[in-house]
Formats: C-alpha cells, sequence, structure tokens
C-alpha cells in the first residue's frame, strides 16, 4: 500500500524557516515527480514546488528564492525547505508523487501538514 506521510509544519514566527518531509512507503519516490501543493483558508490549492525524478526544479513566482526542495534517496523523503516565511505562506502544505508512463498514470497524496506563519 502506497502512503505519503508529510511532517515539519507547525507555528513559526515572520521570517522564520520551517522544514517540510514528505516520506513515502509503497514506491521508490526517485522514479516519481513530486510536487509540493499549499491550500490557504478560503483558496485555491497552489503548487508551490516541483522536483522531477531527473532533480529538475521549479518554484511557483511566490516562493522563488525563499523555498528550495531536495530529494533525500536513502531516505526516500522530498524535502521543502522554506525560507524567510510571511503571514502569506500560512496554509495546508501536501505532497504529491506523480508518475505517468505510456499506458499507466500514478498520483498519490499525503494528508497535509499545517503551516501557520504568525506573531
Amino acid at each position: 500500500q502506497v502512503q505519503l506521510v508529510e511532517s515539519g509544519g507547525g507555528l513559526v514566527q515572520p521570517g522564520g524557516s520551517l522544514k517540510l518531509s514528505c516520506a513515502a512507503s509503497g514506491i521508490i519516490l526517485g522514479i516519481y515527480d513530486v510536487n509540493w501543493y499549499r491550500q490557504g483558508l478560503g483558496k485555491q490549492r497552489e503548487l508551490v514546488a516541483s522536483i522531477t525524478s531527473f532533480c529538475d526544479t521549479a518554484f511557483s513566482d511566490s516562493v522563488k528564492g525563499r523555498f528550495t526542495i531536495s530529494r533525500d534517496h536513502t531516505k526516500n523523503t522530498v524535502d521543502l525547505r522554506m525560507n524567510i516565511l510571511t503571514p502569506e505562506d500560512t496554509a495546508v502544505y501536501y505532497c504529491n508523487a506523480h508518475r505517468a508512463t505510456w499506458n499507466r498514470v500514478d498520483d498519490y497524496w499525503g494528508q497535509g501538514t499545517q503551516v501557520t506563519v504568525s506573531l
């Protein structure tokens, strides 16, 4: 059974940092494209960072220069490091693992982890 579990969320002051981790079981995360999405209260889900199976990365304009995404193949995890956090970064952050081949698409989601940026 495939499971993605996010961890590392919490309460942080503006200007602070957090590291979120997405841990996978049942799949080898390294062969999947992994995306971090977030959804603030009353807002649509937003893609904030991606890392391909080749370790190419991409970021939304709202987090570019502040967030980084990386893989740890030994731990089967993908980390999202978030710096210079602002209240606008407050959201539930979700990990998504996606893989498409010529005859199937695999798409898995974690349950989300809350990040709150506040004094």
